[in-house]
Formats: C-alpha cells, sequence, structure tokens
C-alpha cells in the first residue's frame, strides 16, 4: 500500500544548511522509490490558518518510506533540516481504492 511522509515546516530559516539538504535530498529518496507529491508552494487556508509549508512525498509502501527515513544516506543530512526548521513530520498509509468515507467504519 502506498504510503506518505508527510511534514508540517511551520518555519525554517533558510541558509546554507537548508540549501545543503535541498541538494541532497533527492539521492536519497531514489533507492526507496520516493517522489515528492507536494513541495513547497502557496497553500490556501480555507478554514482556520496554516503557518509554513506542506511536503508530501509518496513511496511504494511503508516498508520502504521507514528504509529511506532510516537509511545512513538520509540520517546524515537530517540534522541540516532539523537544526534549522520548526516542523511535524509523520508517516502514514494511503488507502486502497476504490475507497468510500464510511469504509473507516469498518
Amino acid at each position: 500500500m502506498t504510503a506518505y511522509a508527510v511534514a508540517h515546516m511551520r518555519q525554517v530559516t533558510m541558509g546554507p544548511q537548508i540549501v545543503e539538504y535541498l541538494h541532497r535530498i533527492d539521492a536519497t529518496l531514489e533507492p526507496f522509490g520516493g517522489r515528492f507529491l507536494v513541495h513547497g508552494g502557496d497553500v490556501e487556508a480555507v478554514e482556520n490558518e496554516w503557518p509554513g509549508h506542506l511536503i508530501i512525498i509518496e513511496f511504494p509502501d511503508r516498508r520502504r518510506m521507514r528504509g529511506w527515513y532510516g537509511s545512513p544516506a538520509y540520517q546524515a543530512i537530517l540534522s541540516l533540516r532539523t537544526d534549522n526548521s520548526d516542523s511535524v513530520v509523520i508517516m502514514v498509509d494511503g488507502v486502497e481504492h476504490p475507497h468510500k468515507a464510511t469504509d473507516v467504519l469498518r
């Protein structure tokens, strides 16, 4: 089942470390089939407020997503982001298709 790494980047201090992180992250995703679906951009908050940016990275499954996050390549750059941002990162599974809202009641 497809899985997603989702980050709410509430505040980022743009500087050399974040720039280095951005230059290096793509290579860490490739071996695990990860790809950006959303990477910043304008957020239109239609209910309440949304401070910051949203990042969504898709993986073929949770196993590969966890493999990416725990990989030596990603761990080597992780502090470049965490030391320079205020963020929340979660991992979540997608849904099987077709999916209806009432499927969560089962």
